[in-house]
């Protein structure tokens, strides 16, 4: 059980990059926000985040907020594969071409250490070939052993089955409630029980990288 009576995620803290088999997670900056924007005027992915369109301007200034939150915590997610092949670019060139989503985290509760989990893989033709799966174990693995959260909580919608069977079935989430209103499932995974997601974590390597 956590021992401390409250948690956050400090500026520290979000500094580093996830690398897992197939995508690298990096912290959500600047050189990434154009090609974000163009993600999100798109109508269905607007519905599944539960987002409004925000023109470019605003996407910065969301942003500078979501950096400074202590509650939040959003990384972009690159396929590692295409990342590497393109090692005669800088960095910021290789981050934009290999950008395929991004998987954040928010604390809804910091005395129990309990986060909601979103996945987004913005990219059509990278869905479907097990980076999202991926790229949320990566995400709450990081979550669990650096942030110390202890509880999982995923709300999905009713017309996602892909994501329900993907929470429910490889990441061993239970079903906890519906609304009709919000056309979404909440699940959860209680890290303080054994759980499927422990031993997900277990299995599978992460490596985490401090950056400068």
């Amino acid at each position: 059980m956590l021992q401390n009576s409250s948690i956050c995620v400090s500026t520290t803290l979000k500094r580093r990059q996830i690398w897992a088999s197939s995508v690298i997670l990096v912290p959500y900056s600047k050189h990434h926000v154009p090609k974000y924007n163009q993600w999100m005027q798109n109508e269905e992915l607007q519905y599944l985040t539960g987002s409004e369109p925000l023109n470019l301007d605003d996407e910065y200034q969301m942003l500078q907020s979501w950096t400074e939150d202590t509650n939040k915590c959003t990384f972009i997610v690159l396929d590692r594969s295409q990342y590497i092949s393109l090692e005669n670019l800088s960095n910021e060139e290789r981050e934009i071409i290999s950008m395929i989503g991004d998987v954040n985290f928010y604390i809804v509760d910091n005395e129990i250490a309990e986060a909601e989990i979103e996945i987004m893989i913005a990219e059509p033709l990278a869905r479907g070939k097990g980076f999202g799966r991926e790229a949320v174990l990566a995400m709450m693995h990081f979550g669990y052993e650096i942030v110390k959260i202890q509880k999982f909580v995923a709300k999905i919608k009713m017309s996602n089955v892909k994501s329900q069977r993907l929470f429910s079935k490889h990441f061993g989430f239970l079903e906890v409630s519906r609304s009709n209103i919000f056309e979404e499932i909440t699940y959860e995974s209680d890290l303080t029980k054994d759980s499927r997601l422990g031993q997900l974590f277990a299995e599978n390597f992460i490596e985490f990288k401090l950056l400068d």
